[in-house]
This record gives C-alpha cells, sequence and structure tokens, in this order.
C-alpha cells in the first residue's frame, strides 16, 4: 500500500480558559513524549503553534490584517503526519494530545500530489 500525506490543524473553542497548573504541564509533557515516541514513523513534521494575527492576501493584491475564520474556533497549530490511509492517520490523531482536552479536534486533510 502507499503511504499518504496528511496536514492535521489543531483546533480549538475560542474563548479564554484558565492556564493549565505546573503539575497539568508537565503530564501533558510526558503524555506528549510519549504520543510523539510511539508514531515517530508517522511524524513528517511537528508544524508548530501559530502567532496570533497575521495577513490575508486577496486577488489584486490587497492584503488585510487576518487571519479571518468563524471567532468561535480557533486554529492553534499544525502537523503534517504520514500513513498508509485515512484510518491510519485518524488512529494517530486520536491518540495525540492535540485532542485530549474538551473543545480541541484535529482536521485531518490529505495533501495530494497529483
Amino acid at each position: 500500500m502507499t503511504t499518504k500525506t496528511y496536514l492535521c490543524i489543531q483546533r480549538s473553542d475560542g474563548g479564554n480558559c484558565e492556564p493549565p497548573s505546573p503539575s497539568d504541564m508537565e503530564k501533558m509533557y510526558a503524555n506528549f513524549m510519549a504520543w510523539k515516541e510511539k508514531f515517530a514513523d508517522n511524524i513528517i513534521d511537528m508544524g508548530g503553534k501559530l502567532a496570533s494575527g497575521g495577513k490575508l492576501v486577496r486577488h489584486g493584491g490587497v492584503v488585510t490584517d487576518g487571519p479571518y475564520m468563524e471567532t468561535k474556533e480557533i486554529i492553534g497549530g499544525f502537523m503534517i503526519i504520514s500513513a498508509e490511509s485515512y484510518e491510519e492517520a485518524e488512529q494517530v490523531v486520536r491518540e495525540s494530545p492535540g485532542v485530549a482536552g474538551n473543545g480541541t479536534s484535529v482536521e485531518i486533510r490529505e495533501i495530494q500530489t497529483q
């Protein structure tokens, strides 16, 4: 079977939330490292957290501050993984810390090469 590449977009509900305690951060980091090690063969690029703000370039070269999205949802980061199928990509994401909290989700999109 051919390996495919997937873009995974980290999403969360908008709004302010309580920052995690140092002990919670330590647990989250340990869970993240265990997940990252388990799926090391699938992870191509861990991407990263996206900064707030940005620019939106429209047809005709008009540039405005952005990004523009529904305010009820925030895109917080991305990563790129490889898998033989959507089902395998789903398993990688299902076990990721990116879906561990309430109001979080990860969108999986196959990156087409043809």
